[in-house]
């Protein structure tokens, strides 16, 4: 029963979406776009945008368009209406009213329902289905950027206080060497060195207390209490010790990427049950040979589940160290400086780019956590 019950639910709501489209362009037909005195009629992209999600609406609620041909034009229908709020909403910065969020409103449903409709689609080949999966999601990114551009400018919100995505990429556009060279002092030498010292040191010393357990009584507590230490209260400590330059803030992300390693890489080698191990046992295998050859490759998802957690840790750390004494470059002491002077696009620009290899980062060690651990059912699945 509670299956049925989910299955209407999911087939209705298109039908919920299509309907939303078209309550939304009611609002905005017969409400005010821009101030007291502008309707939607009164400005020709708008009807036009109006027009476009109504037909659409109603064709997705009668059913007209529910087939692969139809999804394709919805997201062309949608695209164009985006593009028309955004390029409307420049010319009345701050003006915007009920009818324009209505529209707004509308084409917001109409990339949902674009996409919804996108998660269904069946029965295509490996490379198609992958592009769907990678499709949706930037789509999902696409659509959260035409809706910041649009509220931002409609809103008429200062650009102190947030600016819109065009104002951010013009500034991308325009610091290109002082970004570059933020990014290889605070990620090409501070992070990547912290990260594979932390991380290596981590997985050596996991092998130590998995052989010793003297240290897995003694140092598991101490590692927990490192990792407990305030990342403010260590950052200026570390620069005291190694000086304003990369290296101390490659020792902070060392600290913060220690622990994780180390716990994951312990739990990961008791994965293996004592059946295995004593299948090992009756080949005559020794304790390495056990080790490379049964418990690490058992371990590596709780290995590269570390690896996943620490990429993010180690760009982390390696920004908000900075804010506490580095040379005139990084993208900590950019942030913390240009938000004194009140460049707050300079500042989204750098957490864009920041973001931006915090993500590739990610994805690599995902595609590398593939490659290593095919076996493993999440990745068959």
């Amino acid at each position: 029963m509670s299956t049925m019950t989910e299955k209407k639910s999911r087939l209705d709501m298109p039908a919920l979406l299509a309907w939303f489209i078209v309550a939304m362009v009611v609002v905005g037909l017969f409400s005010p776009i821009f101030g007291p005195d502008y309707g939607v009629m009164d400005v020709p992209r708008l009807a036009l945008c109006l027009v476009i999600l109504a037909i659409a609406g109603v064709r997705y609620e009668l059913g007209f368009m529910r087939n692969p041909l139809g999804d394709i034009i919805l997201g062309i229908v949608t695209a164009i209406a985006a593009w028309l709020l955004i390029a409307t909403s420049s010319h009345h910065a701050g003006q915007a009213t009920l009818g324009f969020w209505a529209l707004v409103a509308a084409t917001w449903a109409a990339s949902w329902l674009f996409v919804e409709r996108l998660a269904t689609w069946r029965h295509m080949s490996p490379l198609a289905t992958r592009l769907i999966n990678l499709a949706i999601p930037a789509l999902f990114g696409i659509t959260l950027l035409a809706l910041w551009q649009v509220i931002v400018t409609g809103a008429g919100i200062p650009k102190v206080l947030l600016p819109a995505p065009s104002e951010i990429w013009v500034r991308l556009t325009n610091s290109g060497p002082t970004l570059w060279a933020d990014f290889r002092q605070t990620f090409l030498k501070a992070v990547l060195a912290g990260y594979a010292i932390g991380c290596g040191s981590a997985f050596i010393t996991a092998i130590l207390v998995d052989r010793v357990p003297f240290l897995r009584r003694g140092l598991l507590p101490i590692g927990n209490l490192v990792s407990a230490l305030p990342i403010i209260g260590v950052a200026p400590i570390m620069v005291m010790w190694f000086g304003f330059d990369w290296p101390s803030k490659a020792a902070v992300v060392i600290i913060m990427t220690f622990f994780p390693m180390l716990v994951n890489t312990v739990s990961g080698l008791a994965a293996s049950d004592a059946m295995q191990r004593d299948l090992m046992r009756t080949y005559a295998s020794n304790y390495w040979q056990t080790l490379f050859k049964l418990r690490l490759p058992m371990a590596m998802p709780f290995i590269f589940n570390a690896l996943k957690i620490n990429s993010t840790l180690a760009l982390i750390g390696a920004i908000v160290a900075e804010f506490f004494g580095t040379p005139i470059v990084g993208m900590g002491f950019r942030i913390s400086t240009e938000v004194g002077r009140m460049n707050v696009d300079m500042v989204w620009a750098e957490i864009a780019v920041a973001a931006l290899a915090g993500s590739l980062f990610y994805g690599l060690v995902a595609l590398l956590e593939r490659a290593v651990t095919f076996w493993h059912p999440s990745v068959r699945g």
